[in-house]
Order: C-alpha cells, then sequence, then structure tokens
C-alpha cells in the first residue's frame, strides 16, 4: 500500500513538473505552401515538439515527392534552444507589438508565445519591427524546413530513391546559406542514408557532410 501511495506522488510530483516547465511555441501558416500550417513547441533543455499539415494548395507539378504530415518529438541543441528563451525573456515573453505595418511581401502568419510559471505572452506578425523577433522567428522556420525536408527524404528512400540525389544537393545548399539548421533533428534519416549502399554515392557523400555539421 505504501509503495503505490509513494509511486502516486511522484507520478503527480512529475505532472506538476512537466505542466509548469517553461515553454515556447511557434506556429506558422501560409495557405499556399506545402505544409500550409505548422507549429513546434519547444522547451529549455532542448526537447521539442513538431507538427505539420499539409493544407489545401495545389499540387506543384515538376516537384516530386511531396513531405508528409509530420507529428514527432525531437532534440534541438542546448545552445539554440538557450537562445530561444534568453530572446523570449528579453522580449517580455514576448507580449509586445511586434508587427511593422510595413507593406512587405506576405511571409506566412508567425506567431510566438511563451508560457512558464514566471509569466505568458505572444505576438503575431507577417514581418517584425523587432530584429531580435525576426531574426529568431526566422531560424526557427529554418528548423523546421529542415524537418519538413527530413520527412521528404524518408518517403523518397522508400519511393523514389533517385529523387534523393535532388533533395539532398538542395539541403546542402538549405544548409550553407541559413535556410535550414539544427541537422541533429533528423540525424536519424541522415544515417541510414550516410550507410545505404543502395542510394547514389554523392547522396551518402552529403548525408556523411550535414552530419559532421550537427552542433550538440
Amino acid at each position: 500500500m505504501r509503495l503505490l501511495v509513494l509511486v502516486a506522488l511522484v507520478a503527480l510530483a512529475v505532472s506538476a513538473k512537466g505542466e509548469s516547465e517553461p515553454q515556447v511555441q511557434v506556429e506558422y501558416s501560409n495557405p499556399g505552401l506545402v505544409p500550409a500550417h505548422w507549429k513546434l513547441d519547444i522547451h529549455p533543455d532542448g526537447r521539442a515538439h513538431f507538427r505539420s499539415e499539409r493544407g489545401n494548395a495545389e499540387r506543384a507539378e515538376g516537384l516530386g515527392v511531396e513531405p508528409p504530415d509530420v507529428d514527432r518529438d525531437l532534440k534541438l541543441s542546448g545552445s539554440f534552444a538557450d537562445r530561444v528563451f534568453q530572446v523570449a525573456h528579453r522580449k517580455k515573453f514576448f507580449g509586445v507589438e511586434c508587427e511593422s505595418h510595413l507593406k512587405v511581401a506576405f511571409q506566412g502568419n508567425r506567431k510566438l508565445s511563451y508560457a512558464g510559471p514566471d509569466g505568458q505572452g505572444s505576438c503575431q506578425f507577417n514581418y517584425s519591427k523587432d530584429s531580435q523577433i525576426e531574426e529568431l522567428s526566422d531560424d526557427l522556420i529554418s528548423v523546421a524546413n529542415t524537418l519538413i525536408e527530413g520527412a521528404r527524404l524518408q518517403s523518397l528512400l522508400q519511393h523514389d530513391k533517385l529523387g534523393l540525389d535532388k533533395a539532398t544537393e538542395l539541403l546542402t545548399e538549405s544548409a550553407h546559406d541559413g535556410r535550414a539548421q539544427q541537422f541533429g533533428a533528423i540525424r536519424d534519416i541522415l544515417e541510414r542514408l550516410a550507410d545505404d549502399d543502395s542510394v547514389m554515392e554523392r547522396v551518402r557523400r552529403r548525408a556523411r557532410a550535414l552530419l559532421n555539421g550537427v552542433q550538440k
């Protein structure tokens, strides 16, 4: 009986800790893209969860295999997670007016939110007047790009191995210019490609190069 009570108390303590743990969420939507909507939830230690939904955009011809919807846990580097929460605290938990209201091209609806025992807040924008918020948002979108392309690689490995050549080439270019980052989050598919004798050698070489650049 005492053991059951102890287990119950431990479970309650773990649950309470999880509920009070700070979390940053970025939500993005653009009906013209695939996927049209996604969310990324981040915890201070780098644990995260990503969910994407395709939406209703017409299928683009000539782009090959589309990325499937994603719903998975992942791990971001400690330094990246630290920066996310540093900006959140610096910007009053995103409880600020961050939309520039400038006449700029539509980049997608972006929403940054913070919730924790020390406070909460959010701001929504197309283009932010705050350079730190705009830069953080761009980096979070780059992480989402990595996860989406990782899902595409999974599908290509199963259904179109020849398509991996172009996909890994584009992903390597995105890594170089910052449009994709945090490749440790897709380590599993990159390791599979790096070790798979049935795919092109240049695909394996690119996968190894991306893995070598993974930040701990």
